[in-house]
């Protein structure tokens, strides 16, 4: 075999693997932590968006969140969307006045905010009084967001059965664990530790949230 033959077949080898890499996205390994990368930089492969999904676009490597209410939903091959243990970690930005949020223990809806699940709060200079770290509307964290706006931050959501920890930059802001008898909000009635879907909030057309990663590992 020339030289010159193995070094193309070479080259065609690796253009097809890095072709194939491409297509079976996010198929891929963990990482060394166990954790799975949903969101791969290039376009929205594995989400699904509601109502309006032209509020949701990739732009310079981020998953750009800007524009009318709408909610992007995980529907990708990873532990088949579905998970009631794990371990999120999310790398995201806002912008003045932004809301938006991180679902889990949720399902797809097509309008209106999701019913079924918990909220973990993006909140960091909107009118909302309740800010970023929280379990929105079950343990808030009230009026002083533990990060700013304009700086990338990490965002933890853990949950192991019954018990839900939030964390910011490392600290914890929420420590939760569901009691028994409990009764969800009556305005969140389906606000109940089950299983489900991971979901990305765009709240309104005045708020814009960059994510980078969201990264997820089940505890299952």
């Amino acid at each position: 075999m020339s030289p010159l033959f193995l070094m193309f077949a070479t080259a065609a080898y690796v253009a097809v693997a890095t072709l194939k890499a491409d297509d079976d996205w996010p198929s891929q390994e963990p990482d060394s932590d166990g954790f799975y990368e949903l969101f791969n930089g290039k376009d929205l492969t594995g989400w699904k968006p509601s109502e309006n999904p032209e509020t949701f676009f990739v732009e310079d490597g981020n998953l750009v969140i800007h524009g009318k209410r709408s909610h992007l939903y995980y529907s990708g091959p990873i532990h088949n969307h579905n998970w009631k243990n794990f371990h999120l970690k999310a790398e995201l930005m806002t912008f003045p006045e932004a809301n938006s949020g991180i679902y889990f223990h949720t399902e797809f809806l097509e309008n209106a905010w999701p019913e079924k699940g918990f909220e973990c709060q993006v909140n960091e200079t909107h009118g909302d009084y309740k800010k970023t770290g929280g379990l929105y509307d079950v343990e808030d964290v009230i009026d002083v967001s533990p990060v700013n706006t304009g700086e990338w931050y990490s965002y933890d959501i853990i949950v192991e059965d019954k018990h839900v920890i939030l964390k910011i930059n490392g600290k914890t802001t929420c420590d939760w664990t569901q009691p028994e008898g409990w009764q969800p909000p009556s305005n969140h009635t389906q606000r109940s530790i089950d299983r489900g879907e991971i979901a990305l909030q765009g709240h309104d057309p005045n708020s814009k949230t960059l994510f980078r990663s969201v990264r997820i590992k089940s505890l299952d």
